[in-house]
């Protein structure tokens, strides 16, 4: 895969970002009256793999002016070793903006875990291209890859036309698109037909296109295998069959990405893998993992795909190492994986637990 060689910035990811309150020792939300805050978001889930891992990456968000959840939210981004432009809108009142907030408890053996989102008034509901100076971080300073996630392009009117905008104009200057389609019903309510030709037009100019077997469905309208069935590597040619349908609906992406998981219980899943590229396959056959936090196990996969690509390396190993870095995730309280070194990394793909001294 080509990519754009004279750069500031590895990754860009456009996000609204917010806070997850989690109940503690993976308790039930109505049960518990302790609780940890924690800053979070898919797309900067996804560009922590790269940003601990060491290249380049910036967030393109939005804060409240003057909030201690958007100094809690710089803070964390600037620990997590990311650049950051965003405009500090006024918070207009006590029923202004706010972040969003993300209500969840973990789950534990039987009991799954449940997510309640609060997104009423989020600042960035308001994410436009009029915020960001494109031309200097596009043309002067360059960018090797966007990576769009549909949970932003299908949040409100204006984030769609926001991502839409923005895959044109990377797409105009030699960017690399990625673009992970995270089909949400409750976003998509009564927008079906507006957002599938948002939807269609990003994913006609991407590089890398990303999802599971209801998001193709849903999103793009591409039959694929039914969700939620047991032993899913003997699907995997059912799998194929639906990435090849969207391969010929999308020709100009080079790579198709898909995980598999099944789901033992709360904290044991069997977790594999589908990466197709240039015509060629290549599977993470499925393996048990034990999980802490399942929350962040897929945008683990996608950060380790993207950060195999961006550093070039041969195809591959992009499923093995996209595979491991989403195993990791599950393995932090927080919803992103945090990586020491590739080594840790390919430690994991190795089933290789044992104590480095």
């Amino acid at each position: 895969m080509e990519l754009r060689k004279d750069f500031k910035y590895s990754l860009v990811v456009p996000t609204s970002i917010g806070v997850r309150i989690t109940p503690a020792d993976g308790q039930p939300v109505h049960s518990s009256d302790t609780f940890k805050m924690q800053t979070t978001s898919a797309e900067t889930n996804v560009a922590s793999i790269s940003s601990y891992l060491g290249l380049p990456v910036k967030v393109l968000t939005k804060f409240v002016e003057g909030s201690p959840i958007s100094t809690l939210i710089k803070s964390n981004l600037a620990s997590r070793h990311m650049d950051y432009e965003g405009k500090d809108v006024p918070q207009g009142g006590p029923w202004g903006y706010r972040h969003q907030f993300n209500i969840a408890d973990s789950g534990y053996g039987a009991r799954g875990p449940r997510v309640h989102n609060d997104r009423a008034g989020e600042v960035g509901l308001t994410l436009s291209v009029d915020d960001f100076d494109l031309e200097t971080l596009f043309v002067k300073e360059g960018v090797q890859a966007l990576h769009l996630s549909g949970l932003v392009a299908a949040l409100s009117h204006e984030t769609s036309i926001f991502c839409l905008e923005l895959a044109r104009y990377a797409k105009k200057h030699g960017t690399r698109i990625s673009f992970d389609l995270n089909h949400r019903a409750s976003f998509w309510e009564n927008r079906e037909e507006e957002l599938h030709e948002i939807f269609t037009e990003i994913a006609s100019i991407s590089d890398v296109l990303i999802g599971n077997e209801e998001d193709y469905q849903l999103c793009l309208g591409i039959k694929g295998p039914e969700a939620g069935g047991q032993n899913i590597d003997s699907e995997i040619d059912k799998f194929k069959e639906m990435i090849m349908r969207v391969k010929e609906a999308f020709p100009n992406a080079s790579v198709f990405a898909n995980t598999l998981r099944e789901v033992i219980d709360a904290n044991n899943h069997m977790w594999g893998a589908i990466v197709h590229e240039n015509g060629n396959w290549h599977i993470a056959e499925s393996r048990q993992i034990h999980v802490l936090d399942r929350i962040g196990g897929g945008d683990g996969f996608v950060g380790g795909l993207l950060y195999s690509i961006l550093r070039d390396w041969a195809p591959e190993k992009w499923v093995q190492f996209a595979w491991a870095t989403g195993a990791m995730a599950t393995t932090f309280l927080t919803d992103y994986a945090q990586p020491a070194d590739e080594e840790q990394v390919w430690s994991i793909w190795e089933g290789n637990a044992r104590v480095r001294r």
